[in-house]
């Protein structure tokens, strides 16, 4: 493709469990240089906010063409004009009878109706709710009128039951919107490797960070990212320690993203069970003394630091030399504090130098990440409730909210993928920028 224009993708979402996935869709198609606007239902906010999609797109997010914030109030025409694709994730039957049928009674319908694009559809509903005869029957007029589906699958719905009307993968819905783009008129690809001819729309999540589009944006070139990842070990004797859950998943994914979008990335690891992505510079340091040490040396030469690991805040005061025998019935150990590495960096920062820390907690998740932010003087802060299903140590999700210093807001991310969440969490460096 081209640099120097982009595609432009109108995203719409409507009200269905899955609206949260438009969330990776938009960041996958963002990550292909597309510019993507998003227009909501006023179901879809029931599910996941405007203000998410407004921090990620910085562009506001239409709802309604009446409302008296909206800056455009013909937006529906200007909305849909001059974009090369209208891509609907998660599209509900309810919206799927709307366009059917010509109703123009919101935002999205009376958008799809003055839309000149091709459209792409993704649906998402129960079982027997797409397998009616009136829905079937709707997607085959819709059909007939020239709109391209990526078929729902099957598997557990959220009413638990099994069958047909799960959102496809994100990662097709991205290449199958590609696939079209690159087949439009106004396709501005140059690469004929990954022409209509020899596109393969069915690509997993691994294949599509691959394709060479030439789409991948290189936002983050020229900065030095130092990222800490993984738990600490603190000995209590040649055996034991102490420790803790964290599987160094979400500081590797943030390494990864930062790698792929041009940055020179450097992590000190400590204990993992996960591998480290290729292409960055990785430590071992097993201890938080070990890691503390390991960042002061890297530290100078960095422009970005994100502290990601889950470092043990106590250590025994003294280790046993050896083996402790199991001959008393209670163990006393005497702990000390280990070195505040977030505290420490922020202290001896150099200009320039970004300072990103995480805060992995079980209450008032909130007030106590923004107590951290101010205490450790913290440009950024990631915080995410451990107790939550989907978010816990160990687990390929999770769910978080966003503080940055001196803003009252804060970016509340719904369940996603924990590559995804990177992806969010460096688009917020960059700005900071």
């Amino acid at each position: 493709m081209s640099k120097k224009e982009k595609y432009r993708v109108d995203l719409g979402v409507s009200g269905g469990i899955a609206a949260y996935k438009a969330i990776e869709v938009l960041r996958l198609l963002q990550k292909s240089d597309c510019e993507v606007r998003v227009a909501m239902t006023r179901h879809a906010i029931e599910f996941i906010q405007p203000l998410t999609f407004r921090a990620l797109t910085d562009a506001y997010v239409l709802v309604d063409d009446y409302a008296p914030e909206n800056p455009d109030p013909i937006a529906h025409i200007n909305f849909s004009q001059n974009i090369d694709l209208f891509l609907i994730v998660p599209a509900t039957a309810n919206i799927i009878a709307k366009f059917a049928n010509g109703i123009a009674d919101d935002f999205l319908s009376s958008t799809y109706l003055a839309s000149t694009a091709p459209v792409l559809i993704a649906p998402a509903m129960n079982t027997t709710m797409w397998e009616n005869a009136a829905t079937q029957r709707n997607i085959e007029q819709l059909k007939k009128d020239g709109v391209r589906f990526v078929e729902p699958i099957s598997g557990e719905l959220a009413c638990k039951t099994v069958g047909t009307g799960k959102l496809e993968d994100v990662e097709n819905i991205v290449a199958q919107a590609l696939n079209l783009l690159v087949q439009s008129p106004k396709s501005k690809v140059q690469n004929s490797k990954y022409d209509d001819k020899n596109f393969n729309a069915k690509v997993n999540a691994q294949e599509l960070e691959t394709l060479d589009f030439g789409l991948w944006t290189q936002d983050l070139l020229g900065e030095k990212i130092l990222i800490t990842v993984g738990g600490t070990r603190e000995a209590i004797d040649p055996v034991r320690f102490i420790s803790n859950h964290s599987s160094g998943k979400m500081g590797f994914a943030v390494a990864k993203a930062a790698e792929k979008r041009g940055a020179k990335v450097t992590v000190i690891a400590g204990a993992t069970s996960v591998e480290p992505p290729e292409n960055v510079n990785v430590i071992r340091a097993i201890s938080a003394e070990e890691m503390h040490r390991a960042v002061m040396k890297e530290l100078e030469n960095a422009t970005v630091f994100i502290g990601a690991a889950a470092v043990a805040d106590y250590r025994p005061v003294k280790q046993a030399a050896t083996k402790i025998k199991k001959n008393k019935n209670i163990l006393h150990l005497e702990l000390e504090k280990t070195p505040d590495i977030l505290s420490d960096v922020s202290k001896i920062r150099h200009d320039g130098l970004l300072v990103v820390g995480f805060a992995a907690e079980t209450e008032n998740v909130v007030e106590y990440a923004r107590s951290k932010m101010q205490k450790k003087n913290l440009d950024l802060i990631v915080a995410n409730d451990i107790t939550k299903n989907g978010a816990g140590f160990d687990s390929d999700t999770n769910i978080a909210t966003i503080l940055r210093r001196g803003d009252k807001e804060k970016i509340e991310l719904p369940l996603m993928s924990k590559r995804e969440m990177a992806d969010i969490i460096l688009d917020e460096v960059i700005k900071l920028r």
